[in-house]
């Protein structure tokens, strides 16, 4: 059996009205630039719904505790505005998954490029 392997993978969904997504996007992109640029960011990537375009999720995978998260990389400022200006559009609520990652030999990464 594996054992799990350091760090975090983080997995939020939100939903939203499909003409909000230029301002979702315009919200987004420089939260997400100053997330993959935090060191302990392993991975980040968006997902979007082909069926519901409004719905978007994404995957980001953290080098440490769950606590560290919260106590640490939650509280960061840039933040603040992304979610004074995301959260008024969710038509549902936000739906946030945390699971400790399993690591090798579970795990590989492709580049489509």
């Amino acid at each position: 059996m594996a054992s799990p392997s350091a760090g975090i993978s983080l997995h939020v969904t939100v939903h939203i009205s499909p003409e909000n997504l230029p301002k979702f996007w315009e919200a987004m992109h420089p939260v997400y630039e100053k997330v993959i640029a935090e060191p302990e960011c392993t991975f980040f990537e968006i997902y979007q719904s082909p069926e519901n375009p409004g719905t978007l999720s994404w995957v980001e995978n953290w080098s440490q505790s769950l606590e560290w998260l919260f106590e640490v990389q939650i509280k960061k400022p840039y933040y603040h505005d992304y979610l004074a200006v995301t959260e008024p559009m969710f038509i549902k609520p936000r739906e946030v998954k945390i699971y400790n990652r399993v690591g090798a030999p579970y795990y590989m990464v492709k580049s489509t490029n």
